[in-house]
C-alpha cells in the first residue's frame, strides 16, 4: 500500500533502471540505475563529459534513452505518447538551467507565466501563483523588467519561479550556480534549501560546485557514464 502513497512514504519517487545512451559511436551512459525519494535534494557530480547532463535530461524527460526506463511518481514516462509526455512534463517537472533560458522579448512575469498558460491554468490562478513566487523570492519589483534588465542573480530567481509555477513534483537543475558570482551562489543555495524545506520539493542538481553539493542530502558521482 505504501507504494501508492508517494507524498507520505519514504520511497522511490524517481526510479532510473538500467539506462544506456550513446551519441553516434560515443557511449555516454552505461547501465545506470538509481532511486530518489520525495523531498530529497540530490546532487550529481563528475568531470566534464562524464554523462551528468545527459542523465539529467533523460530523468527530466527531455532526452529518450537508448534502453532502460525512468519512473516518476509511478509513471513509466517513456511509455507515454509524445503528447502525453509533453503534458506530464508541463505539470510535473520543473527546470532550472545554468544560463536561465529566459525568453528575451518577454518580461520576467511573462516568462514565469509561460508554463501556466501552456498548461491552461486559469488566468487568475496563474497570476496569483506568480505574484506569490515573486514575493517569496524577493524580486516583486522586477517582474515587469525584461531579462536584459536583470542581474544574473535576478535571472536565476526568475528561472526558479518559472520552475515552480506549476508546483511540480520534481525540479531538475543543470549547473544552476555555474554563471553566478559568489554572493548570488549563496542566495541560490538558500532558495533550493527553502524549496525543499517549505514545499518538500524533490530536487536533482547536476553541478561542479562543491559547496552546492555539500548542502545536498545525497551526492552521486558519475564517472565514464556510470554511477560510482
Amino acid at each position: 500500500m505504501c507504494a501508492k502513497l508517494y507524498n507520505n512514504c519514504l520511497m522511490a519517487y524517481i526510479e532510473v533502471e538500467n539506462i544506456n545512451h550513446s551519441f553516434g559511436s560515443v557511449d555516454v551512459l552505461h547501465d545506470v540505475s538509481l532511486e530518489i525519494t520525495k523531498g530529497e535534494l540530490v546532487s550529481i557530480i563528475g568531470k566534464s563529459g562524464a554523462g551528468k547532463t545527459t542523465l539529467l535530461q533523460i530523468m527530466g524527460t527531455l532526452l529518450k534513452p537508448d534502453s532502460g526506463r525512468v519512473m516518476i511518481k509511478g509513471e513509466d514516462v517513456y511509455k507515454m505518447s509524445e503528447r502525453a509526455l509533453s503534458d506530464f512534463r508541463n505539470k510535473h517537472v520543473g527546470f532550472i538551467f545554468q544560463f536561465h533560458q529566459l525568453l528575451p522579448e518577454f518580461t520576467a512575469l511573462e516568462n514565469v507565466l509561460m508554463p501556466a498558460y501552456i498548461g491552461h491554468m486559469p488566468e487568475k490562478d496563474a497570476q496569483a501563483r506568480a505574484n506569490k513566487l515573486f514575493n517569496d523570492l524577493g524580486i516583486a519589483d522586477r517582474k515587469n523588467h525584461k531579462p536584459s534588465q536583470l542581474s544574473g542573480g535576478e535571472k536565476q530567481r526568475v528561472a526558479a519561479a518559472r520552475a515552480m509555477i506549476m508546483q511540480p513534483d520534481v525540479i531538475f537543475a543543470d549547473e544552476p550556480s555555474g554563471s553566478l558570482d559568489s554572493a548570488n551562489r549563496k542566495d541560490l543555495y538558500k532558495i533550493l534549501q527553502s524549496l525543499r524545506e517549505q514545499f518538500n520539493q524533490t530536487i536533482v542538481v547536476v553541478t561542479h560546485d562543491s559547496e552546492l553539493a555539500s548542502i545536498s542530502d545525497r551526492v552521486l558521482t558519475i564517472s565514464d557514464g556510470k554511477i560510482i
